[in-house]
């Protein structure tokens, strides 16, 4: 398979974290919105989060995270302040393929 990546890129593994919001998401989400985003600001900072946010239709969230496995995706997850408060009714995660350029490569 690493034949099939052109020279220069590269192929880093990270998690989707696809989260679903309540039906009462609208009137849950304002009290945790601030504690929500300076965290997922922290692990962005940190080079945890490489991407988040939520889709236009107000349906859910969408986050990749850098993560050794899919159980440890799946606690940043849990510990978010939607999780919490019920914002969030569903959490999946799933394996993601980033391409990169090679010196951008992660490792560790």
């Amino acid at each position: 398979m690493a034949a099939e990546v052109p020279k220069g890129l590269a192929i880093e593994q990270i998690w989707a974290i696809e989260a679903t919001y309540a039906a009462d998401a609208a009137e849950r989400r304002p009290a945790v919105r601030p504690e929500h985003l300076a965290r997922i600001g922290e692990l962005r900072l940190a080079g945890i989060v490489i991407e988040a946010g939520a889709f236009a239709d107000m349906s859910g969230s969408l986050i990749l995270v850098r993560a050794r496995d899919e159980a440890a995706a799946l606690e940043i997850a849990k510990r978010d302040a939607y999780t919490r408060s019920g914002v969030w009714a569903g959490i999946r995660v799933r394996a993601f393929g980033r391409v990169v350029r090679s010196e951008e490569l992660t490792t560790g």
